[in-house]
């Protein structure tokens, strides 16, 4: 696994030499492209757009490392101190992905100018459904794929998707308590929030505000036009394990009046913090 590792850091860092001489006339000490997903809302599509900046400026053209707040198999919660050592370990130019908790002195580190941040969510309801599928039938070595599997259908593994699992040994909080660490990235202009929704039925004005996010900040590296491009055809749904139909509203398919009314239960005003309804009587 060492060996592994050095060896993907050395290619790494080989691209990111030859990037950086393919576009020698272009400033070197460009921010960090960092995307931050909420679980479940887009995380690899976020990635290919930031990854078709490669194809306009010196940025990697693959990205630099993924850090999630909990384990993949093991389920166990890392440290705050962690995130922040994996925050200052990115160098310039560097491509990175997180679902990252907004804690304050993440917050502090993200919102510098040593970054460009995006955050990406989902609508919750949608987010709980294909929590399911992947649990359940795509990731076999997820932590709680066994207890997904004895479950006696959708229905039940839907209902812990939406509750969590309050009594387990591991942490699994309800759909609510799971967005709340996040819910501080919305609260700064410096940090662009993407609805995944918009990647789909409002694609190109999309990118144009994710284009436009990096290029505030730094000098045009091509024409917009050039730029845009790159972002659009660096989008390929088959190389996200986690992408099933690109649809969006599939809970509705999905949710009983039970599903519905234990989340509303959960989740509060939730849907109305994120812009995804009204009022609760949804």
């Amino acid at each position: 696994m060492a060996l592994k590792s050095s060896l993907r850091s050395i290619i790494y860092q080989t691209e990111k030499i030859a990037q950086r001489a393919r576009f020698a006339s272009q400033p070197a000490n460009l921010p960090v492209l960092l995307g931050i997903s909420f679980p479940k809302s887009g995380t690899h599509l976020l990635d290919q757009i930031l990854l078709g900046f490669s194809n306009a400026a010196p940025y990697a053209k693959r990205v630099h490392s993924f850090y999630a707040e909990y384990e993949g198999e093991s389920g166990k919660k890392r440290n705050p101190e962690q995130a922040l050592a994996w925050l200052d370990s990115l160098r310039p130019r560097d491509v990175a992905s997180a679902h990252l908790f907004a804690r304050p002195e993440a917050i502090t580190r993200v919102i510098s100018p040593k970054f460009a941040p995006y955050f990406i969510f989902r609508d919750p309801r949608d987010v709980v459904v294909s929590h399911v599928f992947y649990v359940t039938d795509m990731e076999a070595r997820h932590v709680h794929h066994d207890y997904y599997q004895s479950l006696p259908d959708f229905n039940a593994r839907l209902k812990v998707s939406i509750l969590g699992r309050p009594n387990a040994d591991i942490e699994f909080s309800n759909i609510a308590d799971r967005f709340a660490p996040y819910l501080g990235w919305l609260d700064h202009p410096e940090v662009l929030t993407i609805h995944f929704e918009d990647l789909i039925h409002a694609r190109e004005a999309t990118l144009i505000h994710i284009m436009d996010h990096l290029l505030n900040r730094i000098p045009p590296p091509t024409t917009r036009q050039l730029i845009l491009d790159s972002l659009e055809t660096s989008i390929n749904p088959k190389k996200s394990p986690t992408f099933r139909s690109g649809k969006t509203g599939e809970w509705k398919k999905y949710f009983t009046d039970e599903h519905k009314k234990i989340f509303k239960e959960v989740a509060g005003d939730l849907l109305v913090k994120l812009g995804y309804e009204k009022y609760n009587d949804w």
